[in-house]
């Protein structure tokens, strides 16, 4: 026996002669409620029903590492090695488990499940990995406890089940909570209360964000009390409201704001740019890609960065058709299948994830696309799908989830090449191994600007998430931080404390003012 050998003999014998009070049944019965990914199979469900979209992704990172361990353990590892397990002669009875395992010794499977579920589980909300690191830890010391395994295989388990939750990043990277903060802050208007705010508010039912209980023109006064509030009704045209609220701001020397899907910021944005304006941006859509990009995903952020006059300045991507007409851009520019692409993927991502909703989506499209041919920069391409991203965006591929800046000057393009064999078939399998950025049919490139000309076989293109009819030639460039977006530069927690304190005054204020005073000023009954 080597000198590691000895070790971990050493100190299984050192825990079995341990006495720890209450935990011979509870560590006995919580190692057993762990056999076959139980346990895990059991919290991953409570989170989906119990918590929102970051649960959910947690507990389908969760699932997905659990199965990559216990594969590499139970086909891999196991056989390969064939340590016998410990013997029980110094475990005293009482924590000896109903049916031994018949299984070889290393690695600890228990322990790779613990720790492949409860890292991903952190990867994706530190928040909900706080309470499921001390019980994986728990199923992980319960086995040498119970004697069924060294503590080297337990440990060895670990490695393992990390791993198997690191690998995953590869192909499905986690949620990023917050974009970067080192963007370089720009003067905007401070409005305490919102004095000289004025809010376009885009208040249809199918807009709105799916988790929001109280409707949007009421959240903005409790917040923003002294805001002025334009609100769309049923047959109003956006174009008129929104010149009319950008008009309104100008002249009271104030901002503007919009509360709307990513359709509605874009033309909220052109108008502010044309006015010289800064925008505040009240997520109200159903995923809001340009609010959170900004870092604003909540109005509690916007209002305290309105307050504060806390701004960043972001590039606009702009697409030049050759009959003159401009089409300003936010977040994306597509030709070809991307909106179809983004329609199935945003249906499925909330339940299963970005990562494998794209890769479904993208098999589905493909299945029935037909190329368009165009020339990029003077050479003649055949291409599946082209996107242009408004600043560099990660992870490569057609499902991006993070932009960490957005005035970069650069636009981010994505291609897939319809000219190689088998090219639908080759991007699928590229992405659904993770391998995309490495397969000769996608290609990506940053560059400040794109000609596109001799555009065929592409009825639409799309842009910001809004469909309009295609166009033979084009120009896709950048205007360079040409927009302000208030955007909190203040922590979370603060940020948090900061919109209870602006919200408290503001009902204070109103009450006030409520109040009838009687003539001699003395104070009411």
């Amino acid at each position: 026996m080597g000198a590691l050998g000895e070790w971990d003999q050493r100190l299984f014998t050192r825990v079995a002669a341990a006495r720890v009070p209450g935990a011979d049944p509870a560590l006995r019965r919580l190692s057993h409620a762990a056999n076959h990914g139980r346990l895990w199979i059991g919290t991953a469900a409570g989170m989906s029903l119990v918590g929102g979209p970051t649960a959910r992704r947690a507990a389908l990172r969760g699932l997905g590492s659990l199965a990559l361990a216990s594969f590499t353990v139970n086909t891999l590892v196991k056989w390969s090695a064939r340590r016998p397990r410990p013997l029980l002669e110094g475990v005293p009875s009482i924590r000896h488990l109903t049916r031994q395992p018949r299984t070889t010794s290393f690695p600890s499977g228990h322990s790779a499940s613990a720790a492949a579920f409860a890292t991903a589980v952190a990867l994706e909300s530190p928040r909900y990995g706080a309470l499921v690191v001390p019980v994986a830890a728990a199923v992980a010391f319960s086995r040498v406890y119970v004697g069924v395994h060294f503590p080297g295989d337990v440990l060895a388990g670990v490695a393992i089940g990390a791993g198997a939750a690191a690998l995953t990043c590869r192909w499905w990277p986690p949620h990023a909570a917050v974009p970067e903060r080192e963007r370089p802050a720009v003067r905007a208007p401070a409005l305490p209360l919102g004095k000289g705010l004025v809010v376009f508010v885009d208040s249809r039912p199918d807009d709105r964000a799916p988790d929001a209980k109280v409707p949007p023109a009421e959240r903005l006064r409790a917040l923003l009390p002294e805001a002025e509030l334009i609100e769309r009704g049923p047959d109003d045209d956006v174009a008129e409201l929104l010149a009319a609220a950008a008009d309104r701001a100008a002249e009271t020397r104030g901002a503007l704001g919009v509360c709307g899907g990513d359709g509605s910021v874009n033309a909220a944005a052109r108008a502010a740019a044309e006015r010289g304006l800064a925008l505040a941006v009240f997520p109200g859509g159903t995923l809001n890609h340009f609010a959170l990009d900004v870092g604003v995903p909540d109005f509690e952020d916007t209002s305290v960065a309105v307050a504060g006059g806390e701004a960043v300045a972001v590039d606009i991507g702009v697409a030049r058709s050759g009959a003159g007409q401009d089409m300003p851009f936010l977040t994306t520019f597509s030709i070809g299948s991307y909106p179809e692409l983004v329609r199935l993927r945003e249906k499925s991502e909330q339940r299963w994830g970005r990562w494998p909703a794209a890769a479904v989506a993208l098999v589905r499209v493909l299945r029935t696309a037909d190329p368009i041919e165009l020339n990029v920069n003077g050479r003649p391409r055949r291409l599946w799908l082209f996107l242009a991203g408004n600043g560099r965006s990660f992870p490569e591929g057609f499902a991006p989830a993070v932009r960490p800046r957005l005035d970069d000057g650069l636009l981010d393009l994505r291609l897939i090449d319809g000219d190689h064999h088998f090219a639908r078939t080759r991007v699928v399998a590229s992405t659904l191994l993770g391998t995309l950025g490495h397969s000769r049919v996608y290609s990506a490139e940053r560059v400040p600007w794109v000609e596109l000309e001799g555009v065929s076989g592409a009825d639409t293109l799309a842009y910001d998430g809004e469909v309009h009819p295609g166009a033979a030639g084009l120009r896709l460039e950048k205007e360079h931080r040409a927009l302000v977006v208030y955007r909190p530069a203040r922590p979370g927690n603060e940020l948090r404390q900061e919109a209870r304190r602006v919200a408290a005054t503001a009902r204070y204020r109103r009450r006030v003012r409520g109040r009838r005073l009687p003539a001699d000023g003395g104070p009411s009954a």
